[in-house]
């Protein structure tokens, strides 16, 4: 069993993937579309990718805002959330992603990444971070 981990945003949706036994998250790969209500492909490419690596379970990011209100990314974050899941059959659990891009962006500038080439690494990155952190919420509750 692995889970997959998805940073929805207007143009891009990182991708992650846990290891079998659910202890890490490795980046995947970032789905670019021209526009944000062209879905199709993406959603393509996640049943793809749900096939391919015999994923049972779907983590994406949940974009509330600092002070815990919810924005206008949150809309359309559950309307991507009901896409997967008519599409897909899997259950798709809403994980808060805030500070993810903040720690993915740390991630890489320890990791040396030059500030020019991180934005090609940042979604898959945010991914990770948001799988991570539910992986690790699971963990603590064993």
């Amino acid at each position: 069993m692995r889970i997959i981990g998805l940073d929805y945003g207007s143009k891009t949706v990182g991708v992650a993937i846990s290891d079998e036994l659910l202890l890490t998250a490795q980046p995947l790969m970032t789905i670019e579309r021209k526009s944000e209500n062209k879905l199709r492909k993406t959603l393509a490419k996640i049943e793809e990718l749900i096939e391919e690596y015999e994923v049972s379970f779907v983590v994406l990011g949940y974009p509330k805002n600092m002070d815990n209100t919810e924005g206008d990314r949150v809309e359309a974050t559950n309307i991507f959330k009901e896409h997967i899941e008519r599409r897909t059959g899997l259950e798709v659990y809403l994980q808060d992603e805030r500070m993810s891009t903040v720690e993915s962006e740390r991630i890489l500038m320890e990791a040396g990444i030059r500030r020019e080439n991180r934005k090609t690494y940042v979604d898959k990155m945010a991914a990770a971070v948001i799988l991570q952190t539910y992986l690790d919420t699971q963990k603590s509750k064993d």
